[in-house]
């Protein structure tokens, strides 16, 4: 699926402040490897849904195997790993008999320390992988995940790696045993180990996509197979927020396009993300925050919602909005489905000239069959002109006013709002008597 940088930032897919990004509340991951693979996974949304099945069913074979996984391969574990490779130490004797390891702990005390205590490590890692193919060898699974764990299964098949994985991992490595795996890998075992390490992060990210579901009670969507752009979602809510109240949305060929209105903080921009993140996620394999979602594969997903201004080039607010609406419309009129999302078109220029550029805007949109639609807007005067358009579908957050304190209800609802609160709002702030003090 297409999507560029722009609704990435949009949807807060990635963000600097990780505690309100998407990739932040579904990194469950247990090392560095692992959150390097989640972050490629939510870099590369699929474009096939052979792909998106498969990472489903690999999702959900982490989730039903759970009390299998090995948390004994944690990231100091593969850190310590790293460093023992990078280490400059001192070459072992090729046999490790008695008066070799004494030498070379006596002559190379340091070194025979490191080796011992990196061997801990070592064992954790190749028992916890070892444990996990013998977890799920007998269990359906697809093929990506299946030659995955024939390969773990064939580079761990060496002998010296079966008697690390087999002995007691109570008791301490003698003198002996040290120098015996401890040669073995350095010399014979750097290249399968660093490959089994990347496998492990690949299984790492899976993984934490499996508890993120479990811990935000996310459902893994229906995809239907369909020409035709689609998009039904029962108690939809947006993944970030620790209470959300839940939303059904609906579009199809018929009804694609939503014309949303509310007040400020009503709701409008929230709705908007809670579908595009649930959208993204469907198509990176992931589950959605849904009780049901079905939808269409889509080939891009755009949004247009913080649209920002650009001071060394002097372009205007207004300017960067059209162009990001140009750039919009040369991308999805090409006969593929998109989901658009649009959050407060045109809002860097006058009342009057948004709202006829933003007629010209829908009444333009409208024309594009193959495409899903979510456009709010503050301009609920020109939906009128609208409602001729049989493929838009009314939709508006509403807000209670008591004494002059707002309160809102967040919930979906059919028609146009016509709110107007922002001097009720300056009001309440107590900007209004601020001024007149001055």
């Amino acid at each position: 699926m297409v999507i560029d940088q722009t609704t990435y930032n949009d949807l807060a897919i990635f963000q600097s402040d990780e505690s309100f990004s998407v990739f932040h509340r579904i990194n469950f991951t247990q090392t560095v490897e692992g959150r390097e693979w989640l972050f490629r996974y939510l870099n590369n949304p699929f474009k096939e849904l052979k792909q998106i099945k498969e990472t489903q069913e690999i999702i959900s074979l982490m989730a039903s195997n759970e009390e299998h996984w090995p948390v004994q391969i944690s990231n100091g574990t593969l850190m310590v790993i790293d460093k023992f490779f990078d280490s400059n130490i001192d070459g072992m004797p090729d046999s490790a008999n008695m008066l070799n390891a004494f030498t070379y702990r006596v002559f190379h005390a340091p070194d025979f320390a490191l080796v011992r205590y990196s061997l801990t490590h070592f064992a954790d890692f190749f028992q916890g992988m070892n444990k996990w193919i013998e977890s799920i060898k007998n269990k359906p699974m697809p093929s990506l995940m299946s030659s995955l764990m024939a390969r773990v299964k064939d580079l761990l098949n060496k002998p010296v790696i079966q008697k690390l994985i087999n002995r007691d991992s109570k008791q301490p490595f003698t003198w002996s045993e040290t120098i015996y795996f401890g040669n073995y890998i350095k010399e014979q075992f750097r290249s399968p180990t660093n490959e089994l390490v990347g496998i492990f992060g690949r299984l790492d990210a899976w993984h934490s996509m499996a508890i993120a579901q479990k811990e935000l009670k996310l459902t893994l969507p229906e995809f239907i197979e369909t020409d035709q752009p689609l998009l039904e979602a029962k108690d939809l809510f947006h993944v970030l927020l620790p209470t959300p109240v839940p939303y059904d949305v609906a579009l199809h060929k018929e009804s694609n396009f939503i014309f949303l209105t509310g007040a400020n903080m009503a709701g409008k921009s929230t709705f908007i993300k809670a579908v595009g993140d649930a959208v993204f996620l469907a198509h990176v394999g992931m589950g959605v925050p849904a009780s049901h979602m079905k939808l269409s594969l889509f080939d891009g997903l755009l949004s247009n919602i913080n649209v920002v201004d650009n001071i060394i080039k002097g372009e205007s607010y207004f300017f960067n909005e059209v162009q990001r609406i140009k750039n919009t419309i040369l991308k999805i009129n090409d006969g593929r489905k998109w989901l658009v999302l649009i959050d407060e078109l045109f809002k860097g220029t006058n009342v009057q000239d948004a709202m006829k550029c933003s007629l010209t805007v829908i009444k333009g949109l409208i024309k594009i069959k193959n495409s899903l639609f979510i456009l709010s807007t503050h301009l609920y005067e020109i939906g009128e002109e609208l409602k001729q358009h049989p493929n838009i579908s009314f939709r508006y957050f509403e807000t209670a006013v008591e004494e002059e304190q707002l309160s809102f209800s967040y919930q979906l609802k059919e028609g146009i709002s016509n709110d107007r609160l922002g001097y009720l709002i300056l009001k309440r702030e107590k900007v209004v008597s601020l001024l007149e003090q001055l």
